[in-house]
């Protein structure tokens, strides 16, 4: 068996695009050092390169570059340097030397969780980013397949689900009630089981599907899916350390009675009181960003455009998605056009950018570039991150720029998108798709051209 002097584990949100950069910038900054190591991702199919109980008792340091949880319990007693997957993208190098250098914590047991709870505000912070991602990317597939297969629907007529219209087909029926429909309303309780099972693993995943349940059913949504999610799990992990105490033999029972029966209770209970509250709160907030369609939807399309490419798949960017992929579930498929033409502009931006400006980009970028074409076609955004970490105070507001532009126009030119996910393969779907694509395809050519050129005065400059 090969040992590696170190080992790392990527994983991202949506375990699409970030996972494997940081996967692939890990690997190439330890190629130049002439370091092997192996880097294990946690990507959208699965675990991927998985390491071994021998390959982590070889290995000198590991590096976490994850977003996610990627179960660094099990690194217990290794020296550990533990970071953002952004990083891993963009200080691959650095992270390479300090773990060469002998820097990061070694931790033992549970305190790895302990230590990163009480590190200060930040690291709190960062631990609730992680469990809310933990319940995002697994919620994005339901998302995906449900809203496609609902907007297939579409094709045999707006109303071809209803029994009652002329237009009613028993098929596109069955995609949009008895498929598409089942899957989306999958959407908020595996968002709040899964931020519950990030919290406290195995044991949360009940009471945290339950009160996910509870939200959707109760009409408080998504923002009551994320609230009862980490209320499931800090009240299963603080039952866990209530019930430390008990005799060993009784694990058993703890695990299939005890911690069920009390975590669906207690968090039942806070469910009934918070679900009025969280209904008013969600839907006063819908209605106010869906207001701005008619009344003004020029700042909506700012709004969203800037939180749509601001962070790119991080946590603002994906309030703008799961409130678009909320209202679309209400039958709103208006919103979430803005949503999705702010998200594919920032990568066919690059592509733009590298093609007219190819001179003043490296061989890689423009390789990038021509990836990014395919990716931001399909609704991928994460693309154009390396980038925007390139040069932020000046990529970043210039990829804003499009998103805004592609957006606003979309709301001005009345497009509606009916699937949450797909990029330009849902097109036979939309209405006004040529004014859609135009919209993208401006915005694109406009913050393309001014990123080609940055590029260019930097280049010239230096």
């Amino acid at each position: 068996m090969a040992t590696y002097k170190l080992i790392a584990a990527t994983g991202c949100p949506t375990g699409i695009a970030h996972t494997f950069m940081a996967q692939e910038a890990l690997e190439q900054a330890a190629k130049e050092r002439n370091v092997s190591i192996k880097v294990e991702t946690h990507g959208q199919i699965g675990i991927e390169n998985e390491l071994t109980a021998e390959e982590i008792a070889a290995a000198d340091a590991v590096i976490i570059a994850a977003d996610k949880d990627v179960n660094a319990e099990r690194f217990a007693g290794k020296r550990v340097i533990e970071t953002s997957v952004g990083e891993g993208i963009k200080n691959a190098s650095k992270l390479i030397d300090d773990a060469l250098s002998g820097k990061g914590v070694v931790k033992a047991g549970e305190a790895i969780k302990q230590e990163s709870s009480s590190a200060g505000n930040e690291s709190f912070g960062r631990q609730i980013y992680k469990h809310l991602m933990n319940g995002v990317s697994h919620m994005l597939p339901f998302v995906v397949a449900g809203g496609v297969l609902i907007a297939i629907s579409f094709l045999f007529g707006i109303f071809s689900f209803d029994p009652n219209s002329e237009q009613y087909n028993p098929f596109a029926a069955m995609l949009k009630n008895d498929i598409g429909g089942v899957a989306m309303g999958m959407m908020v309780p595996v968002l709040a089981a899964y931020i519950a099972e990030s919290i406290a693993k195995r044991p949360g995943f009940v009471s945290g599907l339950v009160a996910g349940l509870m939200a959707a059913n109760g009409g408080s949504g998504f923002l009551g899916g994320i609230v009862g999610g980490f209320a499931a799990g800090y009240i299963v992990l603080a039952l866990m350390k209530l019930l430390k105490g008990l005799p060993k033999s009784l694990d058993g029972l703890k695990a299939i009675f005890l911690y069920p029966l009390f975590g669906v209770f207690v968090t039942g209970l806070f469910m009934v009181a918070v679900n009025s509250p969280m209904t008013w709160v969600n839907e006063s907030m819908m209605a106010w960003l869906a207001g701005f369609e008619n009344a003004n939807p020029i700042i909506l399309g700012i709004i969203i455009g800037c939180m749509s490419a601001f962070d790119m798949g991080g946590p603002v960017n994906k309030a703008a998605y799961v409130t678009g992929t909320a209202l679309l579930a209400q039958g709103n498929t208006s919103f979430m056009a803005g949503v999705s033409a702010a998200c594919i502009v920032p990568p066919l931006t690059t592509f733009v950018a590298t093609t007219v400006f190819r001179k003043y980009y490296s061989d890689e970028d423009c390789n990038a570039g021509l990836a990014n074409l395919i990716l931001g076609s399909t609704h991928i955004t994460e693309g154009a991150i390396p980038f925007a970490a390139k040069d932020p105070l000046r990529n970043l507001p210039t990829l804003m720029l499009g998103s805004s532009i592609g957006a606003v126009l979309t709301y001005l030119w009345g497009v509606k998108v009916p699937a949450p996910h797909g990029g330009f393969l849902v097109l036979p779907v939309v209405t006004n798709a040529g004014l859609w694509v135009l919209a993208i395809a401006i915005g694109a050519i406009i913050s393309g051209l001014l990123l080609g050129y940055i590029q260019k005065t930097k280049i010239e400059k230096g």
